[in-house]
């Protein structure tokens, strides 16, 4: 599967609130095990299968605003 988007989630600004996590349709993010410099489980991407499709729900989401949406372009077909 070509992967169509990616997040980046700021592992030291993030409180590990869930909110991401819990609106993310393609169910890609998680808490990390790791910890960040103030203690807290940070949201990660987990997204082996390239399902995520930036829709940026985390993103609207995050009160923090920890995480950058980057969507890929498609290449166009040249006819």
């Amino acid at each position: 599967m070509t992967k169509k988007a990616y997040i980046e989630i700021d592992s030291e600004r993030c409180k590990g609130c869930g909110l991401c996590i819990n609106a993310c349709p393609q169910h890609v993010i998680r808490f990390s095990e790791k910890f960040n410099n103030k203690g807290y489980h940070y949201a990660e991407l987990h997204d082996p299968e390239n399902k995520c499709i930036g829709c940026a729900f985390c993103y609207n989401m995050c009160p923090d605003v920890c995480i950058v949406v980057h969507r890929l372009v498609k290449e166009e077909s040249k006819v």
